[in-house]
C-alpha cells in the first residue's frame, strides 16, 4: 500500500533537545567533580565520573521518554514543561545519589557531587528551552498590523498579547497594556508592559500612535465597558472586545481569533454570573425536559444551554414551524423537522397539550411560550388572556397530570405592580402557578427578569434598523428606563433559579442598574458614526416610565444565590381567574364574550368541566 507512513514519535527538532538534556547532565556532572576537587584534575576517579554520567544520561532518556517530555507533550519553555524537568531532575539526581552510596568500598564521586550537578542539569535544561522558545517568539513576532492598545492585564490580557506576538499575520500588533490595577504598573508581559490607567488612554495612545483598544476583560460589568468605549471613541480608537467566558470556545485559551468588535450588547447586557454546574446537571442530566415556546428568543437559548447537560430527552414546542426549524439547525446543524425534539401544537389547545403531555411524560418543564408585546395586548387583550393567562393554565394542568418533578414559569418584571395587559397577564400567570404549587406533587415556581438584549422585537433590534435607514430613532420618553441582560446571561439565571427555587416561588433575576432608553438609541448611533435624529414620541398606554423587578410588597431576600432574589407569590385557583383580571380599571370585561377560566379548562384535580366552547372574542 502506498502512501505516507506514520510520523515518527520523536521529531528531529526534539533530538536537538534530547541531546542538549543529556550534554546537561554530562557536563554539569563534570564540572560539579571539577569545582568539588578545585579543579585538581589528578585527584578525580575518571571512571566513576563516566558511570555516574552514564546512569543520569540513561535515567533522563527513559524517564524524559515516559512523561512524555521529547514528544510534544508540553509546549516549549512552559510552566507545565518546568515542572515535569523539576520534577524528573530530582527523580534523576536522586537515583545517582542512591548508586554512589551503593558503590563499596569508595565513591564514584563525591556526595556533593550529584547534588550540584542535579540543580545545574535543571537550570541548564530550562535556560536552554527559554532560549529556543525566544527565538522561536522573536521569528514569528508580527513586523506590522494596527498598533494596538490591551486593556486588562490579567490572566486575559496576557493570554491575548501572547497570542499577538506569537502570530506572523496577526492584524494587531500589541504597543502597551492599559489597567486600572495600581499593583500592575511595572508588569511587562512579552515585552509590552503597563503604560498606565485608562484615565491615561488618551496621552498613552497618542505617545504610542495608537489606532485599536482591545478591551481583554471577559468576566468584565457592562459599566466597565461603557466607560472604557467612551474613553476610547473620545480618543479616537477603534474598540473591540473579548467575548464574555461562556461564549468562548475554549476559556482556558484566548487568542486573537476571539477579538472582535464591541457592540451594544457588551455595554448594557454583562453580568457576572455564577452558575453551580452541578447542581444544574442534577436535575436535569438524564431527564426528559420540555420547552413551550422554544421558537423564541428565550426558548430556543433555554434549548441551546440545557443541551449541554446531557438529557435523556429534549423536546421542543412551539406554534411557529419556521421557528422550530431554526432552533434545531442551531443545536443539531440539521434541521429536516422529521424528529420527535420538535413538536407543533399550541398551548391554547387544551385537549392537544393534555394528550401530548400525558403521552410523552416530561420531567422538567420550563414554559416559555407568551404573548410579550406590550401596546399588541393593549389593543388586543382578548388575545393576551387567551396564550398567557388560559393557555399557562392548559399547561400547568397538563404538567401536573403527568407528575412533572419541576415547572419553571417564565415571567417579566412588567408583572410587578402590574399597569398593563402583559404586566397583568404574567401576574396572573405566576399567581396560578403558585396555586399548582400547592395542589401538585412536583415543585412549581416563576422566574422573572426584565428586558433581553438581541430578542426578536427587542427595542435594540428596532433602532438598529432605524438607524440603518437612516433615522428618525424614536423613543418614548426622555427618561425613560429599563432593565437589560443578554439571553445567555438570562437563561443561565433561569436554569440555576430552577435549580435552587421552592415551591410557588418568584424568583427574580437581578438585572444590574437600569438603563436610559435613550442612552442606548445615543450609543447605538454614535457606534454606527451616523447623523440621526432622536424623536420623542410619548408613553403609550399600560407603559411605565420605570420598570421595577419587585412590587412594593414584595421583600428582597437571597439565602442561595446573590443575583436570584425569592418572592412569595400569593396563589390563584383557577375557578378564580377571569378576563377581567387582566384588563384592569375601566374595562370591557363586560363587553367581552370570552367567558371564565373555570369554563374552559380541565381543572388539576378533578374531571373535565368543560361548559362551552372558546367563543371568538368580541
Amino acid at each position: 500500500m502506498g502512501g505516507a507512513g506514520p510520523a515518527p514519535v520523536v521529531s528531529w527538532s526534539r533530538l536537538g533537545i534530547v541531546a542538549g538534556d543529556l550534554l546537561a547532565w554530562a557536563g554539569s556532572l563534570v564540572l560539579a567533580t571539577v569545582f568539588r576537587y578545585d579543579g585538581a584534575l589528578d585527584r578525580i576517579n575518571i571512571g566513576g565520573v563516566i558511570a555516574v554520567c552514564a546512569v543520569a544520561c540513561g535515567l533522563q532518556l527513559g524517564v524524559g521518554l515516559l512523561v512524555k517530555l521529547y514528544q510534544g507533550g508540553y509546549r516549549t519553555a512552559s510552566f507545565d514543561e518546568a515542572v515535569v524537568i523539576v520534577a524528573c531532575g530530582l527523580i534523576i539526581g536522586a537515583s545517582v545519589l542512591v548508586v554512589d552510596l551503593a558503590v563499596r568500598p569508595s565513591r564514584l564521586v563525591p556526595l556533593s557531587v550529584p547534588l550540584g550537578g542535579t540543580m545545574a542539569a535543571v537550570l541548564a535544561m530550562v535556560t536552554t528551552r527559554g532560549i529556543i522558545r525566544g527565538l522561536r517568539e522573536g521569528t514569528a513576532r508580527p513586523r506590522s498590523g494596527a498598533r494596538t492598545l490591551v486593556f486588562g492585564a490579567g490572566d486575559g490580557g496576557q493570554q491575548l498579547i501572547r497570542s499577538m506576538l506569537t502570530d506572523p499575520a496577526s492584524p494587531y500588533l500589541p504597543v502597551g497594556l492599559i489597567d486600572d490595577d495600581p499593583g500592575k504598573r511595572h508588569l511587562r508581559i512579552s515585552g509590552v508592559r503597563v503604560l498606565g490607567t485608562r484615565h491615561h488612554l488618551a496621552e498613552v495612545a497618542r505617545h504610542h500612535d495608537a489606532s485599536v483598544l482591545v478591551v481583554a476583560v471577559p468576566s468584565g460589568q457592562a459599566e466597565l465597558y461603557r466607560d472604557v468605549a467612551r474613553e476610547a471613541r473620545q480618543c479616537g480608537l477603534e474598540v473591540k472586545v473579548l467575548p464574555e467566558l461562556a461564549e468562548l470556545l475554549a476559556p482556558s485559551h484566548i487568542s486573537i481569533r476571539d477579538v472582535r468588535d464591541i457592540d451594544v450588547t457588551d455595554l448594557l447586557g454583562r453580568h457576572q454570573v455564577d452558575t453551580d454546574i452541578q447542581a444544574i446537571a442534577g436535575y436535569l442530566e438524564g431527564k426528559r425536559v420540555l420547552v413551550t415556546g422554544a421558537g423564541g428568543s428565550i426558548g430556543a437559548e433555554l434549548c441551546r444551554q440545557i443541551t449541554r447537560f446531557e438529557p435523556a430527552e429534549l423536546m421542543m414546542l412551539d406554534r411557529d414551524e419556521s421557528a422550530l426549524h431554526a432552533v434545531q439547525l442551531s443545536i443539531s446543524g440539521r434541521a429536516l423537522l422529521d424528529t420527535g425534539d420538535v413538536i407543533l401544537a399550541d398551548i391554547r389547545d387544551r385537549d392537544r397539550i393534555v394528550s401530548l403531555f400525558a403521552e410523552r411524560r416530561p420531567d422538567v418543564v420550563f414554559h416559555a411560550a407568551a404573548l410579550k408585546h406590550l401596546p399588541m395586548l393593549e389593543q388586543y387583550p382578548e388575545e393576551g388572556y387567551k396564550t398567557n393567562v388560559l393557555g399557562t393554565i392548559h399547561v400547568l394542568e397538563a404538567a401536573a397530570k403527568a407528575g412533572v418533578e419541576r415547572f419553571v414559569n417564565i415571567s417579566t418584571d412588567k408583572a410587578a405592580d402590574a399597569t398593563s395587559v402583559l404586566g397583568r397577564s404574567k401576574r396572573l400567570a405566576e399567581r396560578l402557578t403558585a396555586h399548582f404549587a400547592g395542589s401538585a406533587s412536583g415543585s412549581f415556581l416563576s422566574v422573572r427578569f426584565g428586558n433581553v438584549l438581541g430578542s426578536r422585537g427587542s427595542v435594540l433590534s428596532a433602532f438598529a434598523r432605524q438607524v440603518a435607514g437612516g433615522g428618525p430613532v424614536t423613543v418614548t420618553h426622555s427618561e425613560v428606563t429599563r432593565y437589560f441582560m443578554t439571553i445567555p446571561e438570562a437563561v443561565q439565571l433561569v436554569i440555576q433559579s430552577a435549580a435552587i427555587g421552592r415551591g410557588g416561588e418568584v424568583l427574580v433575576l437581578d438585572m444590574g442598574e437600569p438603563v436610559r432608553i435613550v442612552d442606548v438609541a445615543r450609543q447605538l448611533i454614535d457606534m454606527a458614526g451616523a447623523d440621526v435624529e432622536i424623536v420623542f414620541t410619548g408613553m403609550r398606554p399600560g407603559e411605565k416610565l420605570h420598570e421595577q423587578l419587585l412590587g412594593t410588597s414584595e421583600r428582597d431576600e437571597r439565602p442561595f444565590h446573590p443575583l436570584i432574589s425569592h418572592v412569595e407569590v400569593p396563589p390563584l385557583a383557577v375557578a378564580e381567574v377571569e378576563f377581567s383580571d387582566v384588563l384592569g380599571v375601566g374595562s370591557r370585561a363586560e363587553d367581552s364574550t370570552v367567558g371564565p377560566a373555570e369554563d374552559l379548562l380541565v381543572c388539576a384535580d378533578s374531571e373535565p368541566l368543560i361548559t362551552s366552547d372558546l367563543p371568538a372574542p368580541s
